[in-house]
């Protein structure tokens, strides 16, 4: 970093461009939010919501943002006052503003007990997560906690807890030990009904962990769970995110992020302890996330899952790059129009086929630079609520699930290591070694790559693994991408 150049801080906030400064100024709002996952996402878009909300209504609602293990992000963060940049940007330009919604930072592997002591302190009315679903320790098919080595240690015994369900259960307990105020836990990770997935995997940490049944009590009474939908497209950020705050505020910011303009938050409204006025940044308040939830994981994850594992097969860096694959916007059409659109009732008033079009239009947006292989991470927690789901919906409706069955198929063409023109695919998956294995235990012929990854059961669910004509039709796919790669594949689609 230049000399010559400052670092963003509460000293820089007058060297700012007017409309670059925080809609609150820092230190004028206490703390009521906890935010577990303090990455790209949360920054570019909870934190900027809150804000926003309390620029137009007041409130006490300044977020601590906790960091499960980043120390570089924590130590940035604290040496720039809690401040960020977010720079919006499309074909058309850039938006860059700070924001100020920050009142402090924590990383809970340095510091458990911390964190545990601010989820039981009665200021804190709110507890939002973007921790991504492996955190969760959720079976992506069932839903049930699936407790590891780790997990299991932090519920059955007293060491400081180091994953996400011990600091909540244990922040939980020494709430309800104390008799605090009521708490909403909002998981914003992309999960199928993800405020019931969240609820469930607290209650049954507390049934792991033998949590006294007047502790079990108060938090089943005290403690909500609301659903959401949340959305927009915030790639990882790169030097040149950095270089492209510093030149909109003529000073560094090392937390900076980018994101495209577009941005939703839908929000069921169950929150006893009280919430920001986030209808006021736009957001949409709601009895039942579900349907929104069912719109954005098929109809826009699904679709930016296609996009991933067929522009990484291809050779494609970007997910802009992959959509300029001749034909590959024509067959995500036909995903969306043919599948993802019968496979659920969408919320009322609105057109699956003209979300998928503007989620397309997203996509494409040149400015964005989200990496295919990026988005391909983790594909077999994110496969069953982008597109299985969808699957199974479609035959029990008897319809064909051709489209989506692509995508299954690339994805199983993705985890055998190696684009179209031979070069190494990272298989980045927390199941990588059972992938791997299941795939070394099996014929490298089409039909044997897809029997060996239906088998994987924490993947697949049982109705679509031993679904015939899905399994015919993966295979049939699987036989064209590894033939003729991906642009033929997509070349000879009728």
């Amino acid at each position: 970093m230049s000399a010559a150049v400052a670092r963003l801080g509460l000293a820089s906030l007058r060297r700012l461009p007017v409309d670059a400064r925080p809609l609150v100024r820092p230190g004028t709002a206490d703390t009521g939010i906890v935010h577990l996952g303090l990455g790209a996402f949360h920054r570019a878009h909870q934190a900027v919501y809150t804000e926003q909300a309390m620029a137009a209504a007041g409130g006490d609602w300044g977020i601590v943002g906790v960091a499960p293990r980043s120390r570089d992000l924590v130590e940035v963060l604290a040496a720039q006052d809690h401040l960020f940049s977010v720079t919006s940007t499309s074909a058309q330009g850039c938006a860059t503003r700070v924001v100020g919604a920050l009142t402090g930072v924590r990383r809970a592997a340095a510091d458990p007990d911390a964190v545990v002591a601010l989820l039981a302190d009665p200021a804190i009315r709110v507890v939002t997560l973007t921790v991504t679903e492996k955190a969760y320790a959720l079976d992506p098919v069932t839903g049930r906690l699936r407790p590891d080595d780790e997990v299991a240690a932090d519920l059955r015994t007293d060491r400081p807890p180091r994953t996400v369900p011990g600091l909540l259960l244990r922040g939980l307990v020494a709430r309800a030990t104390a008799q605090g105020p009521p708490l909403a836990l909002v998981s914003c990770d992309n999960l199928p009904a993800n405020g019931r997935r969240l609820r469930g995997m607290v209650e049954q940490a507390m049934a792991y962990a033998d949590t006294p049944e007047r502790l079990a009590g108060w938090i089943a009474d005290c403690v909500t769970f609301p659903g959401t939908m949340v959305d927009r497209i915030v790639p990882a950020s790169t030097d040149q995110t950095i270089a492209a705050a510093r030149d909109a505020l003529g000073v560094e910011d090392r937390a900076a992020v980018a994101a495209e303009p577009y941005r939703q938050w839908v929000i069921e409204d169950v929150f006893p302890g009280g919430r920001p006025a986030w209808e006021k940044a736009g957001a949409v308040l709601t009895d039942d996330a579900g349907p929104w939830e069912s719109l954005k994981l098929r109809a826009l994850n699904g679709v930016h899952s296609a996009a991933a594992y067929l522009g990484a097969l291809a050779g494609r860096e970007t997910i802009a790059d992959a959509l300029e694959l001749p034909h590959l916007t024509t067959v995500l059409r036909r995903l969306v129009a043919e599948d993802v659109a019968a496979s659920f009732d969408p919320p009322d008033g609105v057109s699956v086929v003209e979300y998928g079009e503007e989620a397309l239009a997203r996509f494409a947006n040149p400015a964005i630079h989200h990496r295919t292989l990026q988005v391909a991470l983790d594909g077999s927690q994110k496969l069953p609520q982008r597109v299985l789901h969808t699957i199974a919906d479609l035959r029990a409706r008897g319809r064909s699930a051709r489209w989506a069955a692509l995508v299954v198929a690339a994805w199983m063409r993705f985890t055998l290591g190696y684009a179209d023109d031979g070069a190494a695919l990272p298989l980045a998956d927390p199941l990588a070694g059972r992938i791997r294995a299941a795939l070394d235990a099996a014929p490298r012929t089409p039909t044997g790559v897809a029997d060996a990854l239906f088998a994987l059961r924490e993947v697949f669910p049982a109705e679509v693994a031993g679904d015939a004509e899905v399994r015919a039709d993966v295979i049939a796919w699987l036989t064209d991408l590894e033939r003729h790669g991906v642009a033929g594949t997509l070349t000879g689609v009728r």
